[in-house]
């Protein structure tokens, strides 16, 4: 799946928050996420080179958590990143399996996490980040054949202007 990932850091949440609440848009419940990234060893930005992700979902404590393996590209001179998401049944042989494949681990990143769906293959995620003093809101949208990249970027750019905010962040959470 082809997605346009925009991500940045909230000056206020609380204002945040309001301005989606005017529109009647508000943000499910918070659940814990906790990925491990992995690269190709002499991984370095710009090479196109995809990355894995282990993903830990929590929603609810009376809930065995669910995994997830995620193969991750980013296409640097598009902007466009390429996802693909499989479930997990076995965390610590996929892990296995991953290091075998000769990637390494880059980082881990633990959040908490909410997410408001605002429209069809459009969602925007509000992120606590464990160990840092930030919030981040990221919205992702399904990139369609007949779409143009340039236009998507504009318009979820637009949106956080909308909002109020502009601190776009390019770095993933594991790297900043």
């Amino acid at each position: 799946m082809k997605k346009i990932i925009l991500k940045a850091k909230l000056n206020n949440r609380d204002k945040f928050e309001d301005k989606l609440n005017d529109i009647d848009m508000d943000f499910g419940a918070i659940y814990w996420q906790h990925d491990r990234v992995y690269a190709p060893r002499g991984f370095k930005h710009g090479m196109n080179l995809p990355r894995l992700v282990m993903r830990t979902d929590l929603k609810a404590v009376d809930e065995p958590p669910k995994y997830y393996l995620i193969l991750r590209r980013h296409i640097e001179d598009s902007g466009v990143d390429i996802i693909e998401k499989t479930p997990v049944e076995d965390y610590t042989s996929a892990a296995n399996t991953i290091l075998q494949l000769g990637f390494k681990q880059i980082g881990e990143v633990s959040r908490r996490r909410q997410t408001l769906e605002m429209g069809e293959g459009t969602v925007i995620h509000l992120d606590e980040i464990d160990g840092r003093n930030e919030i981040y809101a990221k919205i992702e949208s399904v990139l369609n054949q007949t779409d143009s990249v340039e236009s998507v970027k504009s318009d979820l750019k637009k949106t956080f202007e909308t909002l109020g905010e502009s601190d776009f962040v390019d770095l993933p959470y594991a790297e900043l």
